[in-house]
């Protein structure tokens, strides 16, 4: 469990700091993107969460559950549905607003429009720490010390999590927050990650038989995200194929770093 734990903090660290990374870029750009270029980032972190969804999450979840002499499909779609439940609860409960628009969503509340923006990324941030830090559970549970795979998938979120970052800091300076401010609260944005990462690790600890169920619940919260947020923000406006590259680059990238290196 030490063990695990100590992984799971190194690898949502490293994803928490390619988010603090891409932030930063606020102090270099002092214009806002191009659009084009933000809808192709949008993208890319779609196709990466979907990819990781499949070959990182699922096929494991259904691999493990049969390993256990269950049925894998039911784990794997069982969670995939409390995933989904999950985010939207969330979804429907933390008030946040999505860039590009005026219309809160949650709970009413008197939130600066700048914290309510960091907060719908922060929402989706949630899975993907979990993904992280079930990854590496699932590791130190095989007893194998093989931690590649969870690392792969580590990366491959940390490699979307820079454009996110800079996606994040870059719209609250437009909208008025200072460099400094920017900044912090686009950092801020992916604090969630190694929090629910090493959650994550610690509820797994407690119910071993479960893995399964956690694995693809992770997976249907990170799908969630995808379709209801990220690729429609990647397809704002009349020329899409820039947010549609976006999405197949993402996807391209994280199946061949699971499947070629994990």
């Amino acid at each position: 469990m030490a063990q695990a734990l100590l992984w799971a903090a190194g690898g949502t660290g490293f994803t928490f700091a390619m988010t603090t990374l891409g932030a930063a870029m606020v102090f270099l750009f002092r214009k806002e993107l191009d659009p084009r270029v933000q809808r192709v980032f949008l993208g890319f972190a779609a196709g990466v969460m979907i990819a990781a969804s499949v070959w990182s999450l699922l096929i494991p979840a259904i691999e493990r559950a049969e390993e256990q002499g269950g049925v894998g499909w039911i784990p794997a779609a069982g969670g995939f549905i409390l995933g989904i439940l999950f985010l939207y609860a969330m979804d429907q409960l933390v008030p946040h607003i999505h860039p590009g628009t005026n219309v809160q969503e949650g709970i009413p509340s008197s939130m600066k429009r700048t914290s309510l923006l960091v907060l719908a990324v922060t929402l989706h941030n949630i899975p993907e720490g979990m993904a992280v830090g079930l990854s590496f559970a699932m590791a130190a549970q095989q007893g194998t010390g093989d931690y590649w795979p969870a690392m792969i998938l580590a990366l491959g979120i940390g490699i979307q999590n820079f454009p996110e970052g800079a996606a994040v800091s870059l719209p609250l300076k437009q909208e008025g927050a200072s460099v400094r401010r920017a900044f912090i609260m686009g950092s801020l944005s992916g604090i969630v990650e190694p929090l629910f990462g090493i959650l994550a690790v610690l509820i797994a600890g407690f119910i071993l038989p479960y893995m399964p169920w956690l694995l693809s619940f992770a997976a249907g919260a990170m799908m969630y995200v995808v379709v209801e947020e990220l690729i429609p923000e990647a397809h704002l406006g009349e020329h899409s194929n820039a947010g549609t590259m976006g999405v197949m680059g993402g996807f391209l990238l994280m199946m061949v770093l699971d499947v070629a290196l994990g």
